[in-house]
C-alpha cells in the first residue's frame, strides 16, 4: 500500500550531555520518512524555505522517498527549532522556535499522491491536518500525532481531527493533558471515546502502550546504553509502525501490535546519534536483528 506523510521539515540546533550540533536536518516528516522507508516507499509532503541546504536533499535520495510533494518556497525561511536535553533526556527544553514557512499556507498534496492508502498526519495544527487530509481521496488508514501546544490552544480543532482519524500517537504527558486522567489505561479509554479506533501512548524509556477497543498491549523500550539525542525518536517510532502497516496492508489488532514492535526497535536507532545520522544508516537487517532480540525479551513462558 502507498504511504503518505505530511509534516515539518526543519533545521535544528540541539544540545545534549553528549555535545551540541547546529543547523542540522530535522522535522517530523524527515524522521518519519527515514524510519518508514525501511519497510515501504514513502510519499513526503512538506515545505521548506530558500535557506534549506541542497545537501539535505541527498539524505532522502538514499531511500525510496518520493519528494514530489516537497515544496521549495522562494522568499521564505525554513522552520527552525533549538532545544536542549538534560538529565535523563526524556523531555526537551525548547530554547527557540521559528515557525517561518510553517506559519504560511500549507503545502499542496500532488495529484499523484491523492490516492494514498495510508496517511500519517505528523504534528502540526489540527485544522491544517484536516485540510491536508481532505486532499486524499479514500485512505484506508489515517493516523495523526499531536502535541501539548495544540491540546492547550486548539483543543476544539483537535477533537474534530481525532473524530476523523483511525489512530492517534501521543506521549503519556500529552495523553494526560488531553483527557485530564492520570492512569494511562483510563487515558487510552477516553481518547478512544473521542473517535479513533486505536491509540498508541509513548512512554519514552518505559516503552509504549497500544489500546484497541477493550484490548490493551504494552511493550518495553528496546534497551540501549547509547542515548545521544532523543530528537525524532517519536516520529521514527511512528514511521516504523506505519511503514510496516503499509507493507502488510492489514490493520487488525495483531497487526497493530506487530507494528508497535517495529516502531520500538526503529526508534532505538534514532537516539544513538545526533539529528538523522543514525537513522539514515539503519538497514532492514539491523531492525530485524533487534526485533528478534525484543521478542526474546517479552517472552515469559
Amino acid at each position: 500500500m502507498s504511504l503518505l506523510v505530511t509534516g515539518s521539515i526543519g533545521i535544528d540546533t540541539v544540545e545534549t550531555p553528549f555535545g551540541k550540533v547546529e543547523n542540522v536536518l530535522g522535522g517530523s516528516a524527515v524522521y518519519f520518512s527515514l524510519a518508514a522507508s525501511n519497510f515501504s516507499p514513502v510519499r513526503l509532503v512538506g515545505v521548506v524555505g530558500e535557506d534549506f541546504p541542497p545537501v539535505f536533499r541527498d539524505v532522502f535520495g538514499e531511500r525510496p522517498i518520493d519528494l514530489a510533494g516537497l515544496e521549495l518556497r522562494r522568499g521564505s525561511k525554513t522552520f527552525r527549532w533549538q532545544g536542549r536535553y538534560v538529565g535523563d533526556m526524556n523531555e526537551a527544553q525548547t530554547l527557540r522556535t521559528d515557525l517561518n514557512v510553517l506559519a504560511e499556507a500549507a503545502p499542496k498534496i500532488p495529484l499523484a499522491f491523492r490516492d494514498s492508502d495510508v496517511v500519517f498526519l505528523a504534528n502540526t495544527h489540527p485544522l491544517l491536518q484536516r485540510e491536508l487530509l481532505a486532499s486524499v481521496s479514500k485512505p484506508k488508514l489515517v493516523v495523526c500525532d499531536t502535541m501539548n501546544l495544540w491540546i492547550d490552544t486548539a483543543r476544539t480543532e483537535l477533537a474534530r481531527t481525532l473524530a476523523m482519524v483511525h489512530g492517534v500517537v501521543l506521549n503519556d504527558h500529552e495523553g494526560r493533558m488531553l483527557t485530564s486522567a492520570n492512569n494511562l489505561v483510563e487515558v487510552a479509554r477516553r481518547v478512544l471515546g473521542m473517535g479513533p479506533r486505536f491509540v498508541v501512548i509513548k512512554k519514552g524509556e518505559h516503552g509504549s502502550m497500544l489500546a484497541t477497543g477493550d484490548e490493551f498491549f504494552a511493550l518495553p523500550a528496546f534497551p540501549t546504553t547509547k542515548v545521544v539525542d532523543p530528537t525524532g525518536a517519536g516520529d521514527s517510532f511512528a514511521g516504523g509502525m506505519l511503514g510496516y502497516l503499509a507493507s502488510v496492508g492489514r490493520f487488525e489488532p495483531a497487526d497493530l501490535l506487530a507494528a508497535l514492535a517495529r516502531g520500538t526497535v526503529t526508534a532505538s536507532f534514532t537516539i544513538e546519534g545526533f539529528s538523522v545520522e543514525a537513522i539514515r544508516r539503519v538497514t532492514k537487517a539491523a531492525i530485524d536483528q533487534r526485533l528478534t532480540a525484543l521478542r526474546r525479551m517479552v517472552q515469559f513462558e
